[in-house]
């Protein structure tokens, strides 16, 4: 992945908060997942302020990025993947790994074009944002795939809308809607009690702990992008951090993430900073940098520069409670986080 290509996906891409990113919105406002209707098999869902009708159970399903096909697959759905798209842009963990191997994989590093998503003929695809609905990047839109009778989901957080105040909890909305859409709602409540757990470890383990005031950051090269609303807001908090940049701040009140020099950044000395990397080589990159351009930071000269991969802060990922804990982690080194017991 080039590094612009890398920026533009992890900043613009994932916001979809502007421009003619709306166009491929698939509406306005969040509800939870509806009851099944009188079929069977057939289940109508609220999302995006959009109805979702499913005739049928879906048995030809592409998961829109890894960390899409990851969650389809621990609701033991691998037998109905007919596609994996975004496959090179994030490995998926090694215990689920072996069973997408025979999925096919369509696109690269980006969203899979209008043709090459059709040619596995879908009737159901998982997407992360509304970003990977762009007919103007040459994706289909939710509008394109409805013709062709495929139902298209986005993850809640992600959703047009959603995306400045998403939360880690809108995981469990898009588990809870799954779990009825392909009728393994077991394993869907499976996964949302084992997250839940992890999440209330991470709760007892900072109880009552002052909070260290956090910034979270992007780089590019030299480029400073501060992030302050959104799922990534509420990562932070839940892993006990007292935010720099908040939804409050009027940089953020139209998208969840402004440029800012190096002199505003130093200004605030933030005890932390937390930074999304999307490989081993940008994670250098981006600590060379921090620790060039900010030596007497407090974040930089205790040492407390926390990496995160940038697909956990992805919308409608089980990663965001893996952030959850990892930002923890970092922040509260001397703190016991009990595994939870499944």
């Amino acid at each position: 992945m080039t590094p612009r290509t890398r920026s533009i996906r992890l900043l613009a891409a994932v916001a979809v908060g502007a421009g003619s990113l709306a166009l491929a919105a698939c509406g306005t406002g969040v509800t939870s997942g509806a009851a099944p209707t009188t079929s069977t098999d057939a289940v109508t869902i609220e999302n995006c302020g959009r109805t979702v009708e499913i005739p049928s159970t879906p048995t030809a399903v592409v998961g829109l990025h890894p960390s899409q096909t990851e969650l389809l697959l621990r609701l033991g759905l691998a037998d109905r993947l007919v596609g994996q798209a975004q496959a090179t842009a994030q490995e998926l963990p090694d215990d689920v790994a072996g069973l997408a191997a025979d999925v096919p994989v369509i696109g690269g590093d980006t969203p899979p074009s209008r043709e090459e998503l059709l040619a596995v003929q879908p009737d159901f695809v998982y997407s992360p944002t509304t970003y990977e609905f762009t007919a103007e990047q040459g994706f289909a839109s939710i509008e394109q795939l409805t013709q062709a009778g495929v139902a298209a989901y986005t993850a809640t957080g992600g959703c047009f809308d959603r995306r400045m105040e998403g939360t880690v909890d809108d995981l469990f909305t898009d588990l809870k809607n799954l779990g009825t859409i392909f009728h393994v709602e077991g394993e869907a409540d499976d996964l949302i009690a084992s997250s839940r757990a992890e999440l209330a470890a991470v709760d007892a383990a900072i109880d009552g702990r002052d909070r260290p005031r956090v910034a979270q950051v992007f780089v590019e090269g030299t480029t400073l992008t501060a992030i302050g609303a959104g799922i990534e807001y509420d990562i932070l908090h839940r892993a006990g951090a007292d935010n720099v940049f908040t939804p409050d701040d009027p940089a953020f009140s139209d998208f969840f993430a402004a440029e800012i020099t190096p002199e505003s950044l130093a200004a605030e000395a933030p005890d932390a900073l937390v930074f999304a990397v999307s490989d081993p080589a940008h994670e250098s990159a981006v600590r060379a940098y921090l620790s060039a351009t900010f030596p007497d930071m407090p974040a930089v000269r205790d040492g407390r520069l926390i990496a995160v991969p940038a697909t956990d802060m992805f919308p409608g990922t089980l990663g965001n409670v893996s952030a959850v804990r990892q930002i923890a982690e970092g922040l509260y080194p001397d703190a016991t986080f009990e595994t939870p017991t499944s």
